[in-house]
């Protein structure tokens, strides 16, 4: 299976194509990047299937994140998805970043829980735990610092996203030192297409995966315009 891999949803604008039958990523970008993705994108995406020397019409399914993230990167990459999936007449699948995350962390059959965070602003994150074989511990939500910190119980946890920092700065005196701390911008590409070969497209829709409502404040014309992470 052929996969092309998108992510904007954070710190990077990236992507990547997987040859499941080969095992390995043959093509594959990314570039640090807090704005700016919507221009940057085609022409990344354009030199990675170049370096694959593939037609979109080869690939056999297109995958993106779909966050928790930026609102505005979300959509950029979403919509390249969706626009390069329908063209080829392929399926599209999403991803969440918080997966992303912990997949690599997961993938290294270690003993300890791990925790996916990622920065939601106003002393808040978006996160999840898992335990070191993958087995959910607390679900996907998006909490205030002081209670994702109460996943303390679970053991010395392996921190991962771009709020690992940010949690173990905080971590409880009276708990065990995290084992492991990993801050990331964003999720490693290579991941992102793993994921998407895995998952079902029938579960893992191309939309927007919100944990909160996107914060908004109305214009002078009375929209709304979007002012933080969704």
């Amino acid at each position: 299976m052929l996969i092309l891999a998108i992510d904007t949803a954070l710190d990077a604008c990236a992507a990547a194509v997987l040859d499941t039958d080969e095992n390995r990523v043959i093509a594959q970008e990314s570039q640090p990047m807090k704005r700016g993705h919507a221009e940057a994108l085609m022409p990344l995406i354009g030199r990675v299937m170049r370096e694959a020397r593939l037609p979109f019409a080869a690939l056999d399914r297109v995958a993106a994140t779909t966050g928790p993230g930026s609102f505005t990167g979300l959509r950029v990459g979403l919509s390249a998805a969706r626009g390069i999936a329908l063209a080829a007449e392929k399926p599209v699948v999403g991803v969440t970043t918080l997966s992303a995350f912990a997949a690599p962390v997961v993938s290294e059959s270690n003993e300890h829980p791990v925790i996916a965070a990622i920065d939601a602003r106003h002393d808040q994150v978006y996160f999840q735990v898992v335990s070191g074989n993958g087995t959910a511990l607390v679900a996907p939500q998006v909490a205030p610092i002081s209670e994702a910190l109460l996943a303390w119980r679970f053991g010395p946890p392996h921190l991962v996203g771009n709020a690992a920092r940010l949690l173990a700065d905080r971590w409880p005196e009276h708990a065990a030192a995290p084992f492991k701390v990993d801050p990331q911008p964003a999720p490693d590409i290579a991941w992102v297409a793993w994921l998407g070969a895995a998952v079902n497209p029938e579960t893992a829709p191309a939309r927007p995966y919100y944990l909160r409502a996107p914060d908004a404040k109305p214009s002078q014309d009375g929209h709304p315009v979007q002012t933080a992470a969704s």
